[in-house]
């Protein structure tokens, strides 16, 4: 079968916006998390919890979507979603008391959730998902850091209701592009002509609990990253500018792994970055400067950036009627819900080394779980090693 035309994959653009409003306040979660402790009176571990109950919500509706998402009107779902969002941030500029915000920001997840999954399966469903993902990553880096940098500011004079101002009209933008969108992931337009590779299950359900893990560890450091910067004695706006820094060395990892591909293997790639994940966050122990905070940021946000659309491209390699995707997506939200409940239990007072480890242990153990996947390539004689 011949590839899709490039007019019949038109929808690409659309369905990457998609899953950059979806996640947009993940994106910029450290500097939501900050801005909940400095303008709501929040102390960390609300703030944290309300960052986690968001997140719960968008691992929620990930899972369902995971079950329904071959049987549903795409373009009823993600209207119904968009919707829900645009309340649920209404809510929220009115309602600041902890439980009131909380429960407004679940409405938000669970509409996000909606869009991140059907907007990941759509992209998983094209010919190229090493390009698209390499260039949805990109756009959500950004976007972060672009939203980063201007975040100071804009809490300075709105608040925190001027960020949720700038997420309901990103919402309301998204309203009209949903027409351009396939309604379901069986239409032809859709046709992923990735050659698939049948591995056995245990090495699927490895690569789904390493997307788990990689992605809990994601949801562990950075609910706290611009706060461990701010531990290190530098203003929010200096804090700001090395997360924004970060997003833009993390968006030149997106684009490499989008150029790279398959060229150097799967395995190598993987070791690496892995690597680089452990090793920059291992230096944020104790108290470091904030010169070294900045390059920590830098490297993490490069080799996670890197990781994240490298690891669905090899998804859509083992099957590419996108069902692995669906499981992917829903691990990786879950993930990113779990890891923040598990880093506002276990921040401490006196530091945010406990957050760090916790980090650090979960990359560590993502390089196990993606091993024998990565290696049964190479019994498929794929360039995997």
């Amino acid at each position: 079968m011949d590839r899709p035309k490039a007019h019949n994959e038109s929808f690409v653009g659309v369905a990457i916006y998609m899953s950059v409003v979806g996640p947009a306040v993940f994106i910029v979660q450290p500097g939501l998390v900050q801005a909940f402790v400095t303008y709501l009176g929040f102390s960390e571990q609300q703030a944290g919890a309300v960052a986690a109950i968001e997140m719960w919500g968008i691992a929620l509706t990930t899972i369902v979507m995971t079950a329904l998402a071959g049987r549903i009107n795409y373009h009823f779902i993600f209207r119904a979603a968009l919707v829900i969002m645009i309340i649920g941030n209404l809510l929220s500029s009115i309602f600041h008391s902890f439980e009131a915000f909380s429960l407004a920001r679940l409405a938000v997840g669970i509409g996000s959730g909606a869009l991140i999954s059907l907007g990941f399966i759509i992209i998983g469903k094209t010919s190229n998902p090493d390009r698209n993902f390499g260039h949805l990553v990109m756009w959500v880096l950004l976007f972060g850091a672009v939203t980063l940098a201007l975040m100071p500011t804009i809490l300075s004079t709105f608040g925190v209701n001027g960020m949720l101002w700038i997420f309901t009209f990103m919402y309301l933008a998204a309203l009209p592009l949903v027409r351009r969108l396939p309604q379901s992931i069986s239409q032809s337009a859709l046709a992923n002509t990735t050659v698939e590779l049948r591995l056995s299950g245990l090495s699927k359900s490895l690569s789904i609990i390493g997307v788990l893990i990689f992605f809990t560890g994601v949801g562990v450091i950075w609910t706290y990253l611009a706060l461990i910067g701010s531990q290190t004695g530098a203003s929010e706006q200096s804090v700001a500018f090395a997360l924004t820094g970060s997003q833009i060395i993390g968006a030149g990892g997106a684009l490499s792994a989008a150029i790279i591909g398959n060229r150097f293997g799967r395995f190598k790639p993987t070791l690496m970055v892995l690597i680089l994940c452990v090793v920059s966050l291992a230096t944020l122990f104790g108290h470091p400067s904030f010169a070294l905070y900045i390059i920590a940021v830098c490297l993490f946000n490069f080799s996670y950036n890197f990781f994240h659309p490298f690891s669905y491209a090899l998804l859509a390699l083992f099957d590419s009627s996108a069902e692995i995707i669906k499981f992917a997506v829903a691990a990786q939200m879950l993930g990113l819900a779990i890891g923040p409940s598990i880093a506002a239990m276990v921040v401490s007072s006196t530091g945010y080394n406990n957050v760090v480890l916790v980090s650090v242990a979960m990359f560590a153990l993502t390089l196990f779980a993606f091993c024998l996947p990565i290696f049964q390539l190479a019994d498929k004689r794929q360039p995997a090693i």
